[in-house]
């Protein structure tokens, strides 16, 4: 599957810093919401005022190796939290609530089918990606399917007035899915790339960097092609990111990043498709090991520094009034030369 993504025209940058610049506060002084509101204009151009009908898409999967001891938890919990975030009781509920950002769950692939509800999207591609450190992850079709799956509902979310999806994901073992990705495309260091996930013992750690091994080792041939790597390595959440951000690209839409496998995923988008990283938001870095690395090899500079680990969204749901003002600033905000004053 091909997507054609044009970079953000940048053809008005120049403009766009001079009208922060004569804004009525001292030049820089808005740090990075300045940085994040030239952003924002390139993305949307200069005369869109709002974002439109935001969305959180929370892709949820199991994972293979989930069942290798990589966790605190067993991988039924994937399950037992996409039901809470269906009945609104998780973390990621409450700050969507807050910042007026409804949210969609897309079961990309649990371990169980989930009855229908209005919030749940069906991209299933299986029950759980295989063990990576045994064979692929996943087929190259079963891929291609989710990013098909990914794209029908960019297009559909594009079609209803949508210019900004904010992304979540939720699945056990996906941290080591995530680090495995993150050493194959990025050639550091594998334990640079590992750290705790959601919290784990010195053991789950050490059974975590041979599996990460292990993988490195079994794909070493495909690790050189992003698609083949993800495919090698992936979960099927992580596929049904890369592919909203894919699609969202292509579409021009705003893209606002969570947390560590979220950048992860960003990670593979830009590397099959360069032009998606102009359509990208950090919202945070978490406390995650490899999460500050990841975002030095994006060049992100991330709007928050909170120390969350949790996932599920949090973090871009918490970054979303920020954006919110960065953009009301750059077009609400008086000038100096209205007030007389030169700086």
């Amino acid at each position: 599957m091909t997507f054609n993504i044009s970079p953000p025209d940048d053809a008005n940058d120049a403009s766009i810093q001079a009208h922060i610049d004569s804004r009525l506060k001292p030049p820089g002084s808005l740090g990075t919401l300045e940085t994040t509101a030239a952003t924002l204009v390139r993305i949307l151009g200069l005369s869109k005022t709002s974002i439109d009908s935001p969305i959180m898409l929370l892709f949820a999967g199991d994972h293979g190796v989930a069942f290798e001891g990589v966790s605190i938890v067993d991988p039924s919990t994937t399950q037992l939290m996409v039901h809470q975030f269906l009945e609104g009781n998780a973390a990621i509920n409450i700050f969507c609530r807050q910042a007026g950002l409804p949210l969609k769950v897309i079961d990309c692939g649990t371990l169980k089918a989930h009855e229908p509800h209005p919030k749940l999207v069906d991209h299933r591609l299986g029950e759980k990606t295989a063990p990576f450190h045994r064979e692929p992850a996943m087929t190259l079709e079963q891929l291609d399917a989710g990013f098909d799956n990914s794209r029908r509902l960019i297009d559909e979310l594009h079609a209803d007035g949508c210019n900004l999806i904010a992304l979540g994901e939720m699945g056990i073992g996906n941290t080591t899915s995530a680090s495995a990705l993150m050493a194959a495309l990025t050639h550091l260091s594998f334990d640079m790339c590992i750290g705790a996930g959601s919290g784990v013992t010195a053991t789950i750690m050490k059974r975590k960097q041979d599996i990460v091994q292990l993988g490195l080792q079994r794909h070493a041939q495909a690790l050189q092609d992003p698609r083949l790597a993800l495919a090698a390595l992936g979960g099927f959440e992580i596929v049904g990111m890369v592919g909203a951000m894919l699609a969202a690209a292509e579409k021009g839409m705003v893209i606002l990043v969570d947390g560590f496998i979220t950048t992860v995923a960003a990670l593979c988008a830009c590397r099959l498709a360069p032009e998606v990283r102009g359509y990208l938001i950090f919202s945070h870095c978490g406390d995650e090991r490899g999460h500050r690395p990841l975002l030095d090899q994006l060049e992100a500079v991330p709007l928050l520094d909170m120390g969350l680990r949790l996932g599920e969204g949090s973090g871009a749901a918490l970054a979303l009034p920020l954006l919110r003002s960065a953009l009301a600033f750059y077009h609400e905000l008086g000038s100096l030369e209205e007030v007389g004053l030169t700086l």
